[in-house]
């Protein structure tokens, strides 16, 4: 397929002939970020704490922003282990708000903080943030056959990625969203939303078919 057909499909090529999604362009940490990890299975609780949490400043913003900003909001938020986060108090936020290698937006720094006392009490229910994530895999017939252009454009959100963010809501996490927790689902490998023909998709699917799920709940979720 030539450029120009790639790019219909939501693919770009490099200039090494390496064909991938067409979100990252060339900037190479972006592309570093989308071949390395977007899309690979994670069931670590701090890593999938700090990514919905993320996932959360980037309210309004680019990953990307993000994304260069994150080794600030991680030594500013002691690598969002939510034990330590749960104990902020205003001498904390007042802190994070002076700190210029975030987001300073009061708003969602208090929200990570309410958000890791609810993350600990999910664990208390659950067992761990994994376990409860993980139970609300899609199945294969809740997954569009081909992951494409149009589906990422039109589609970035989607009943189950609703349904979780429901769910979170009435347990009183805040910046949780429907769009919010699908591009978090994207991220932790939830789902494999690398668009056929990109080179990360085959192997992402391997590292899936490998992946140990944490033990599914029995809830009203499966």
């Amino acid at each position: 397929m030539n450029d120009a057909g790639l790019e219909k499909t939501g693919l770009i090529r490099d200039a090494g002939g390496t064909v991938r999604c067409f979100w990252p362009g060339e900037l190479p940490d972006y592309v570093a970020y989308h071949d390395e990890e977007w899309g690979v299975p994670v069931a670590d609780d701090y890593r999938l704490f700090e990514k919905i949490c993320l996932e959360g400043f980037q309210s309004g913003l680019s990953w990307l922003t993000i994304l260069r900003k994150r080794e600030n909001f991680r030594r500013g938020f002691d690598g969002f282990d939510f034990h330590r986060v749960a104990r902020y108090d205003e001498t904390d936020v007042e802190r994070l708000l002076a700190d210029k290698g975030i987001v300073r937006h009061r708003g969602k720094i208090e929200s990570v903080i309410n958000n890791a006392a609810r993350a600990l009490e999910l664990v208390d229910e659950k067992g761990s943030l994994a376990a409860y994530f993980w139970s609300f895999e899609p199945r294969s017939d809740e997954r569009p056959a081909l992951v494409d252009y149009p589906t990422l454009i039109a589609n970035p959100k989607t009943a189950i990625s609703t349904r979780i963010s429901k769910d979170l809501k009435k347990r009183g996490w805040s910046f949780v969203g429907p769009t919010t927790v699908y591009a978090f689902m994207q991220a932790m490998g939830l789902v494999n939303d690398h668009i056929e023909g990109c080179h990360c998709r085959a192997h992402v699917e391997k590292l899936r078919a490998s992946f140990s799920r944490p033990g599914r709940l029995t809830s009203d979720n499966d």
